[in-house]
């Protein structure tokens, strides 16, 4: 089963509370907040008061993608926050398993995130302390990047790769994930979606309607 996670980023902040109201209505799967500090990636978005806000309005699991430099100094932190998932990036800290150990020893699922450019070889050591891995489709930063064409292979060689490791390991992919680039993303064995303005947070259809009209599109996927 695919889980459907809109990205907050993308969201109108001036009307949160609404937005997350209607898409708890959609029954979507889980909140996906990108964190950027203006170093690892080029530019500023939400902390750990904008996770508490969106804590007091919903209770669907809450997906924190650290997109910083060394995140394990902020683990803490958004953990206090009531979150069920931590990612981060394996470029981001020197010693990557204490992290993702950090993660999980507060009982939240610790995710590894991954540039395009990014090669896959370091999961071998740290796929037993690794829950998801989020395989980003765009260089992180921006909403509104095109796909890069490259990750479907990418996301098919992780795919190839969990599997061997025999582990329930979940791979989420994050960046132009629409119509036009979920059939391949699922084809190649990605299972949680982040879904910014190419499907949620566009004005061609209420919030409920653009996220009924893609779990349709994952239907006739599976169906094929």
């Amino acid at each position: 089963m695919c889980k459907l996670g809109p990205s907050l980023m993308c969201a109108d902040l001036g009307n949160l509370e609404r937005d997350i109201r209607a898409l708890d209505h959609a029954d979507v799967d889980f909140y996906h907040i990108d964190v950027m500090d203006g170093k690892f990636a080029p530019n500023f978005t939400l902390g750990p008061d904008f996770v508490k806000t969106v804590r007091k309005i919903t209770d669907k699991p809450l997906d924190i993608h650290l997109m910083i430099e060394e995140p394990e100094r902020y683990i803490d932190l958004f953990a206090d926050c009531g979150v069920e998932m931590i990612s981060v990036h394996q470029e981001s800290t020197p010693n990557l398993q204490r992290t993702l150990s950090q993660i999980q020893s507060k009982g939240i699922k610790a995710g590894v995130a991954v540039n395009p450019a990014t090669p896959l070889d370091f999961l071998d050591y740290v796929f037993d302390v690794t829950d998801y891995v989020v395989l980003m489709t765009v260089n992180p930063g921006f909403a509104g990047q095109k796909f890069l064409p490259a990750m479907y292979e990418k996301i098919k060689n992780l795919k190839q790769k969990i599997d061997q490791y025999d582990r329930d390991i979940e791979i989420q992919v994050d960046g132009n994930i629409g119509e036009a680039t979920i059939p391949g993303c699922r084809e190649n064995g990605a299972s949680m979606y982040v879904l910014g303005t190419s499907a949620v947070f566009n004005s061609n259809h209420t919030l409920q309607e653009n996220v009924e009209n893609t779990r349709k599109l994952f239907q006739a996927v599976e169906a094929n």
